[in-house]
Parts: structure tokens; C-alpha cells; sequence
């Protein structure tokens, strides 16, 4: 099917259509429909599958083709300041060509946006996107006004529980109109969320997306090795990959700072990125990143969801993630737009259990590197037999260079 037959107003599909929107993805297919017919929806879907298009779509038709007076009409939370950022200039090319107005209200600026951010939740604005933290300092102050809200988002519903949100999450709920549309949205479907969901919605339809394996152009490789050693493994990584664009994941803050001090002390031009910064120097890091003015970049989660860059070439897992689907979503940053990519993660004893997981959730044996000379023998890691396993084909882009003349 394509876009066309959702029978969406012209102001939207003219829209879908300059942003090369035609066939819309399995969670947009199967979700679109039962939001423009009112249900409740409980989807499970990963980062990079259109989820975000899934709900703006029926939800800007909607406020559309009701024109009703003025007022908050939907509220979207998402787990942190990057991806509301990211959801509402999405709103902002969807609503290209309506008269409907958006704001993302999130923590961590200057201080300046907070009149701003008042503004529009007194007077009302037709879509607010907002952090949970940020939003609950304004509903406390008692000024905000959601007795026209009819659409409710909770957007990564699993990330928002893990970083300890589900008390705002709570009052949040509390405050807002009884009669209203509500959608859900986990990228992992765990006992949490069942309960979250049943908190929120009301005889919610279900769709499930199985999640996606990483891409087949993803190169995935991984290096057995001591953590008293991973440091000078990652060093002698990036030796002759200085012009690739790269992200090292890292799963503490602390760690992130040590591994900017190593490589820099190398001379390579290396910038950290973890909730520790202020938002605009993260902003600013990730736009100098986007834009290759920063080639390599070290960061925990924050950045492994949501974040639209195409034409990153490596990633490195420093560290490996504690849920096996967080490293689909860390690597799923490379080989995007038809590119090739590739995915190193260092193993150390500590994680080979973690490892094995992943192993097991993306169906494939991943080839465990040689460590290079010098290096003391790493961790045992007894191998199982997964689907499409082997040796990683070549990766021309990786190659050592040759010596200048």
C-alpha cells in the first residue's frame, strides 16, 4: 500500500509526499489505521522503524479535520532532549503546509525558553513534546492548561522506565483529562511496561514488530580483552581511522570523560557526550558531529536511539550494553542509507554472558578478532552455533592505509 490510501487531508499529504513519504513501514501500515479509528494503541517497535511518523500522521489528520477551537490538542513524552527534538521538527515537516503550532519542552538550556514554554502551555499550543522532568516543573506551578488535550504519547515507554521517569510519568496521568486517545510505544515488551500500559490505556489495540536485526551491510566484529586493557585496544583501533566518522558507546558518564582525556592526550580530536552536559553544548557537539566538523565522538546511550545521522562509518561498544537490544540500537547508527558500516565491541569477562544474549537475540555469531601482538590472551568465550555465522567479509573502507611516498 502507500500513504495515498490512509484518504489523508491535502494540506498532510502534500506534505508526506515533498518528504518522499510513499509506502508507509509495517508499525506505520498497521497503526495509522487504528489511531484515525480511535483505539487506544499499545505498539512494540524499535528506533528506525517510522514509529514517530505512526502517531503524527492520524494524529495531525485528526486536529485537522476537527478544527476545533484553540487549546493543547496532543501531548508526547519522550525520554530525553534529543529525541523530543528530533519529534517535533518531524512534527514540524508533517505540518508543513496546516496552520498547527508545536513546541518541544525540555530541560537543560539557559533559562531563556521557560516564558516561551509558558506561553504556549497557557495559551496552547497544538502539539506539545516534552521531557517528563521539565514538563512536571510547569504542571506544579499550576498555570497549564490540558482541558483540550484529546491525544496522549508516551513515546520509548521501556527507556523512560529504566531511567526512573515512572513517578513523573504518574503524575502526569493524574493531570490530564479522563476522555482522550492514548499511545504507547517500547521498543521491549517486559512486565513493566504491561502494567505502565494498562495504567494508560484503555482497550488498546496491539501491534508488534518483531525487532529488526542489524542491517546486513553492518560489519560486526568483537575483541575478547581484559578491561586493564581496552583502553590501549580502542588506542591502537583508531590509529589509522582518524578520517572516519565514529561513535565509541561507553555505559558510564565517568568512563566517557576517561577515554575523551586517553584520546586526546593521543592527539585525536575526540568530544564526549552524556546527560553531564548542558544542552546546548550538547547540541552543539552533535551539530559539529552532523555536520563532520567532529569526527569522533564518545558517548553512553543517550545518542543510541533516535539520532538521524547517515553517514556514520564505525561504531565501537567500549563497553557492552546490559540489554541485548540496546546493542541493535547502538550499532543500527552505521550503515544507514544504504551505506556500510562497521561494529567492534570489546568483550571483557564481565560481559561475555551480555554477549551471548546479543548473540542470541540477532541470531548470528559474531567472529571474535585476534588481539593484536602485545596483548595479553583475553577472556575465554565458548562459542554456540546461531544462524549465518562465520567470518565478517572484508571491509575495503577499513583497510590499513599505505605509507605515504
Amino acid at each position: 500500500m502507500t500513504f495515498d490510501d490512509f484518504d489523508l487531508l491535502p494540506d498532510l499529504a502534500d506534505a508526506l509526499y515533498e518528504m518522499g513519504f510513499d509506502e508507509p513501514t509495517p508499525v506505520q501500515e498497521q497503526g495509522i489505521p487504528i489511531i484515525m479509528e480511535g483505539h487506544d494503541l499499545m505498539a512494540f517497535a524499535q528506533t528506525g522503524t517510522g514509529k514517530t511518523a505512526a502517531f503524527l500522521v492520524p494524529i495531525i489528520n485528526q486536529i485537522l479535520s476537527q478544527r476545533k477551537a484553540t487549546g493543547v490538542k496532543a501531548m508526547i513524552i519522550a525520554p530525553t532532549r534529543e529525541l523530543a527534538q528530533q519529534i517535533e521538527q518531524q512534527l514540524q515537516g508533517f505540518a508543513y503546509y496546516a496552520n498547527l503550532s508545536s513546541i518541544a519542552i525540555y530541560g537543560g538550556g539557559d533559562g531563556s525558553g521557560w516564558d516561551y514554554e509558558k506561553k504556549a502551555l497557557t495559551q496552547g499550543a497544538d502539539f506539545i513534546v516534552a521531557t517528563p522532568g521539565r514538563l512536571i516543573s510547569h504542571l506544579n506551578l499550576g498555570y497549564v492548561d490540558l482541558k483540550s488535550l484529546e491525544y496522549f504519547i508516551l513515546d520509548e515507554a521501556d527507556k523512560m522506565l529504566d531511567m526512573g521517569f515512572l513517578p513523573d510519568i504518574t503524575s502526569i496521568i493524574n493531570k490530564l483529562p479522563e476522555k482522550r486517545q492514548n499511545m504507547m510505544f517500547s521498543a521491549t515488551m517486559n512486565p513493566k511496561i504491561k502494567i505502565l500500559a494498562r495504567k494508560i490505556l484503555t482497550d488498546p489495540k496491539e501491534v508488534s514488530i518483531a525487532i529488526a536485526k542489524p542491517a546486513e551491510k553492518i560489519v560486526q566484529a568483537a575483541y575478547l580483552v581484559h578491561e586493564n586493557q581496552k583502553i590501549d585496544l580502542l588506542e591502537k583501533l583508531l590509529e589509522n581511522k582518524v578520517d572516519n566518522k565514529l561513535i565509541i558507546f561507553s555505559s558510564k558518564k565517568i568512563t566517557v570523560n576517561e577515554i575523551v582525556k586517553r584520546l586526546q592526550a593521543k592527539k585525536i580530536k575526540a568530544k564526549g557526550i552524556h546527560s553531564g552536559f548542558e544542552q546546548n553544548e550538547r547540541e552543539q557537539i552533535l551539530l559539529d558531529f552532523r555536520n563532520g566538523k567532529q569526527k569522533v565522538l564518545i558517548a553512553t546511550d543517550i545518542v543510541s536511539r533516535g539520532i538521524d545521522i547517515d553517514d556514520i562509518d564505525l561504531i565501537i561498544n567500549f563497553d557492552i550494553p546490559a540489554e541485548a537490544e540496546d546493542y541493535v540500537h547502538r550499532v543500527g547508527r552505521t550503515a544507514r542509507a544504504e551505506r556500510e558500516g562497521l561494529a567492534i565491541s570489546l568483550i571483557n569477562q564481565d560481559d561475555v554472558f551480555r554477549f551471548k544474549k546479543i548473540e542470541k537475540l540477532i541470531e548470528k555469531e559474531i567472529f571474535k578478532i585476534p588481539l593484536p601482538e602485545g596483548f595479553e590472551t583475553g577472556p575465554e568465550f565458548k562459542t554456540s552455533k546461531y544462524k549465518d555465522s562465520g567470518k565478517p567479509k572484508k571491509f575495503s573502507k577499513f583497510k590499513k592505509k599505505p605509507p605515504k611516498k
